[in-house]
């Protein structure tokens, strides 16, 4: 970080924006060495970033080839307008977690229905999803 005395350090403070951001980036690397990365919806719990995919795709191919990833969420907090004099003043202040790590596809029942139930709690907080998550 260009700038360490921005650097979100508080793990509360990081954990409320995991909790609090609705879309996510993946990075991975593709099939051909380049960067890739993916807005998708996801869930933290205990440690762990889950987020839902289909069984085939770019995202399981790239993790399967390689598990290294990075994961990125941010939140829009204000614009700051630049003035005549200055316009380089003009910035979007922002609050953002980036996170490295490898990733692997969930076998286990159990933890896939606990991934699952974290997704859904987060984004159908109501319930209405079904037993199955019981």
């Amino acid at each position: 970080m260009r700038q360490s005395k921005k650097e979100i350090r508080d793990k509360a403070v990081i954990i409320d924006l995991l909790s609090t951001c609705h879309v996510g980036r993946l990075g991975t690397i593709d099939k051909d060495g380049y960067p890739m990365v993916k807005p998708l919806n996801f869930a933290y719990h205990e440690g762990k970033i889950y987020f839902h995919t289909a069984k085939e795709g770019e995202k399981i191919d790239d993790i399967k080839k390689d598990n290294r990833v990075c994961f990125e969420v941010d939140l829009p907090i204000a614009y700051v307008k630049g003035t005549a004099a200055d316009p380089c003043k003009a910035e979007y202040l922002y609050r953002s977690v980036i996170i490295k790590g490898r990733a692997s596809v969930v076998e286990d029942r159990e933890k896939r229905i606990l991934g699952l139930k974290c997704l859904m709690q987060k984004y159908q907080s109501e319930g209405g999803y079904g037993d199955f998550l019981e």
